[in-house]
């Protein structure tokens, strides 16, 4: 009799609801029993963002900032100075590398004046296309899409929506059609940049929320991300923002948020983005991350409207949960269908 070589196979019967959707969620050892997700880093990160810094302790670091920088240039002085008498030629150098720093201190400031006039320019333009929509104005219209088209002069991406704006500009006699021409031929391409980058931020909030279980990590990427990716969508619509800019930008978007409560989610926007219950299937971290996720799409959102030179037309703003859907693809299965 030969004896049979190979694998061998035994077949269990599947018992009913045995598979990996029915398993309990993964305990959170560090989080209060029955806690649900609500999105702590992005709570601590709009609070900071917003918080405006009181009129003393602003006095106080522009006395500091002074302080220190009369100190640093009077002993450069009295070091270039000291050098040139003792050593002339290294003195001279000394003054060489001394004047490129004033150079480069100098070119920085204009970079950052000159990124504050583009966000002012875009808010300019903002402004006057809110005024003519409401007042039903076709001269202001129009003078705000050419303005608008001059924005975009130098963007090649863009030529064919211009040259379509400034084609049908003045066949259009409603204001209202006019900036609905504008926002179909030059903004949709920004708009589908722009929330390509909210789901590119929104997809690693979350991920790294829900995988990295490191005090204050969530926190700091989140802070991290939603910098990065406000400074992107600023740049997308021609406002590119220097750090000041930046940090300018990011307080007024926060602010906003704020005010108007945009920081609270709920389980109904989350369930009708990831479908039914499924936050109660998962582990309480995962759940934190979609929730973190969720909010840095709102606060993407929130950039769109503030740095965009048009107001959203009716059917144009993009929406939360379809965002949050396809920046989540693949980190959060549907729990029906």
């Amino acid at each position: 009799m030969s004896t049979r070589k190979g694998p061998v196979l035994i077949e269990l019967e599947e018992a009913p609801g045995a598979g990996p959707e029915a398993a309990a969620p993964v305990p959170d050892l560090g989080a209060p029993a029955g806690a649900a997700a609500d999105g702590r880093a992005m709570q601590v990160v709009a609070t900071l963002g917003a918080k405006r810094p009181s009129r003393l302790a602003r006095f106080f670091w522009a006395a500091l900032l002074g302080l220190v920088g009369f100190v640093a240039s009077l002993a450069a002085w009295n070091f270039v100075t000291r050098l040139l008498a003792a050593e002339p030629v290294l003195g001279w150098i000394a003054f060489g590398l001394v004047a490129a720093v004033l150079l480069a201190l100098v070119l920085i400031a204009l970079r950052e004046l000159a990124a504050f006039a583009r966000l002012g320019r875009l808010d300019r333009v903002h402004q006057a296309a809110e005024a003519a929509l409401a007042e039903g104005d076709l001269g202001r219209a129009r003078q705000v899409t050419g303005q608008i088209a001059a924005l975009y002069a130098g963007r090649p991406e863009l030529r064919l929506g211009r040259e379509a704006l400034e084609r049908q500009r003045e066949e259009l006699f409603d204001a209202a059609s006019l900036f609905a021409l504008a926002e179909a031929e030059v903004m949709v391409p920004l708009d589908r940049a722009a929330a390509a980058q909210i789901e590119a931020a929104a997809r690693q909030v979350a991920t790294v929320t829900a995988l990295v279980p490191l005090a204050l990590a969530d926190v700091i990427v989140a802070l991290t991300a939603n910098l990065r990716m406000i400074r992107r969508i600023a740049e997308i619509y021609g406002g590119r923002a220097g750090t000041l800019g930046s940090w300018r930008l990011t307080r007024a978007v926060m602010t906003h948020l704020v005010a108007t409560g945009a920081v609270a989610i709920g389980d109904d926007l989350l369930g009708s983005a990831l479908g039914g219950s499924v936050l109660s299937k998962l582990s309480r971290r995962f759940g934190e991350g979609v929730v973190n996720g969720a909010l840095t799409a709102r606060v993407g959102l929130a950039a769109m409207e503030v740095c965009r030179p048009l107001p959203f037309g009716e059917g144009r703003r993009p929406s939360v949960t379809g965002l949050i859907r396809r920046a989540l693809t693949g980190l959060v299965g549907r729990s029906e269908g």
